[in-house]
């Protein structure tokens, strides 16, 4: 079952964690990027069952995901690789389990164990009326990249 969610803000989370406290700790950024991943599926979100919204909504988000991926490494400082390499870590580790979804689209099964699929559409707390709440979310993490990113070239 597809369980749509913004992968955008998972992103962007994982893009705070790495260019901020977890700068220069790659390992460690992609793994708190998974745990933040769960930890904001928790957070009432934004979510649509119909395979119709779910497909364009998917598109926009990826190639929005996409961006974000490609502003914070134009963004970062050349200066300091390992905040570049620790951010993008936070971001994979951010969109990791969300894998599962284009995987099933494309390829018509999870890459994950059916019991890890089960436990991420059980802790989802999805509602068709929350895209507003998503936007102001990804503005919000978005401005503390750029935040962290700019302290960054400064050190």
């Amino acid at each position: 079952m597809l369980c749509p969610v913004l992968v955008t803000n998972h992103v962007l989370a994982g893009a705070v964690l790495g260019a901020g406290p977890l700068a220069q700790r790659p390992a460690r950024a992609f793994a708190t990027g998974v745990v933040s991943h769960f930890v904001l599926d928790r957070v009432p979100h934004w979510g649509d069952e119909r395979r119709s919204v779910f497909l364009v909504t998917a598109v926009c988000d990826g190639l929005a995901g996409l961006a974000a991926i490609a502003l914070v490494a134009r963004a970062s400082n050349r200066q300091r690789p390992a905040v570049l390499l620790s951010a993008l870590a936070g971001m994979a580790g951010g969109a990791f389990p969300d894998l599962d979804k284009p995987s099933t689209l494309f390829f018509g099964r999870s890459p994950f164990p059916a019991r890890f699929d089960a436990f991420h559409g059980r802790i989802q707390r999805e509602s068709p009326r929350r895209l507003p709440q998503e936007f102001v979310v990804a503005a919000a993490l978005g401005a503390i990249v750029a935040l962290l990113l700019r302290g960054s070239r400064r050190s």
